[in-house]
């Protein structure tokens, strides 16, 4: 569907739901949320990603969407939440698979690379190797909320009535800076909304759902996502990863130092102290923050190799200059959608066939490639937003970068 049919689809069903306020009060919400991203697509079209602009990061192809839906089955979806001057925040789901989750559970892991953070439901992911819900990216204090109506959803699934345990998996960023975060402004309509929404295709990406109050190396960060194929001979395997980005360094694009050229960078207020200046280095010289990064792929992997996956996936974030600070929560949730290695609940003996140690090292390759990818999509998608107390986060301007990524040699073929 064309751009201008999509649009008119969109100006009929707001139409449709002024109609419809008046005698359904649910419609209300529903118009915000449709008109509010309606209004986030059209502002991020002038954006480019990254390979967009010849930035082709690693030697490995990626798939046919360069994102997280190449893994066949995965959906994401998002609810975008902006109210007066001061809330930016939203959720952001992915589902593994279209089926009922906590029925055939999916074998997963996942990494802490530096654990300032709240991720609920890793424990049990860690004793059991497998995620039974969707994967959810949110606010800090909104983590609670947002479980709680995680768990409202699977307990309505069809066949989970006699379920008296879920184990929800909802990761977070601090989206504080711009963000009335305690105001705590997603709760269960917000969730319910992503969840359905949750779609295959193409991805939003930037300030987009969990994505829409971040910062990212002193930018304006959100959501990013990328993929890889692996050869034939070593599978052919998609690997997919989405990242919620919220944190800072020394911005490197290709190997070019971008933060560096920019003037903006972590320590720089230390290392190039200015006379009387006055600057807010709450966001521009800071390294902490926090990114969630979520790896997909078709692979038949175990949790144990599955966590080794999500290892590697610190390597492609440590390539665009995060050096994962103190108070920076870095963590990764690796899963599998293979068919034939899910989990069932009926508490049968588990037969899989998964890959051998020998099979990763392309996986590996993969994973790097498309977690540096899906970062660098998340600060170029991204548009400029100002938030509480008149803060402001800049999107990452796209005509010095590229100016500059030319100077360095980064951008193929220029």
């Amino acid at each position: 569907m064309g751009a201008q049919s999509r649009g008119r689809l969109i100006v009929a069903f707001l139409a449709l739901m002024l109609f419809t306020i008046k005698t359904y009060p649910a419609a209300l919400f529903l118009l915000g949320v449709m008109s509010l991203q309606a209004s986030q697509t059209s502002s991020q079209q002038a954006r480019p990603r990254a390979r967009d602009l010849g930035i082709v990061v690693g030697v490995l192809p990626p798939g046919s969407l360069n994102a997280i839906t190449d893994v066949a089955g995965v959906r994401v979806g998002h609810t975008t939440v902006i109210k007066t001057d001061s809330v930016r925040t939203g959720v952001t789901a992915i589902v593994p698979h279209p089926g009922n989750l906590f029925q055939e559970k999916v074998p997963a892991a996942i990494f802490v690379g530096n654990g300032f953070g709240k991720l609920m439901g890793s424990t049990q992911v860690h004793e059991l190797g497998e995620i039974e819900t969707p994967i959810l990216l949110t606010s800090t204090l909104n983590v609670p909320r947002v479980a709680d109506a995680l768990l409202e959803w699977m307990l309505a699934l069809p066949a989970n009535e006699e379920v008296r345990s879920v184990n929800p998996i909802v990761a977070e960023t601090n989206d504080g800076y711009l963000n009335d975060i305690r105001g705590r402004h997603v709760g269960q309509p917000e969730v319910f909304q992503a969840l359905r929404s949750a779609h295959n295709g193409p991805v939003e990406e930037g300030s987009v759902g969990a994505g829409t109050g971040t910062t990212a190396f002193g930018f304006k960060g959100g959501i990013g996502t990328a993929s890889r194929v692996v050869p034939r001979s070593a599978g052919g395997y998609t690997v997919g990863v989405l990242v919620q980005t919220n944190f800072g360094g020394v911005l490197s694009i290709n190997g070019a130092p971008v933060g560096r050229e920019l003037g903006q960078y972590y320590l720089k207020e230390q290392l190039e102290p200015r006379q009387g200046a006055q600057r807010d280095t709450a966001v521009t010289d800071r390294a902490d923050g926090s990114i969630i990064m979520v790896v997909a792929t078709d692979a038949p992997l175990d949790s144990r190799n599955l966590e080794r996956l999500a290892s590697r996936a610190m390597l492609g974030l440590a390539r665009t200059g995060s050096p994962s600070t103190n108070g920076s929560g870095d963590y990764v949730i690796a899963f599998s959608t293979a068919a034939g290695n899910r989990i069932r609940s009926s508490g049968t003996i588990q037969q899989a066939a998964t890959l051998g140690n020998e099979m990763m090292s392309p996986l590996f390759l993969a994973v790097v490639e498309a977690t540096e990818e899906a970062i660098y999509n998340s600060l170029f998608r991204a548009t400029t937003v100002t938030g509480i107390d008149g803060h402001r986060s800049e999107a990452l301007p796209i005509e010095r970068t590229v100016e500059i990524l030319k100077r360095y040699g980064a951008l193929q073929g220029k």
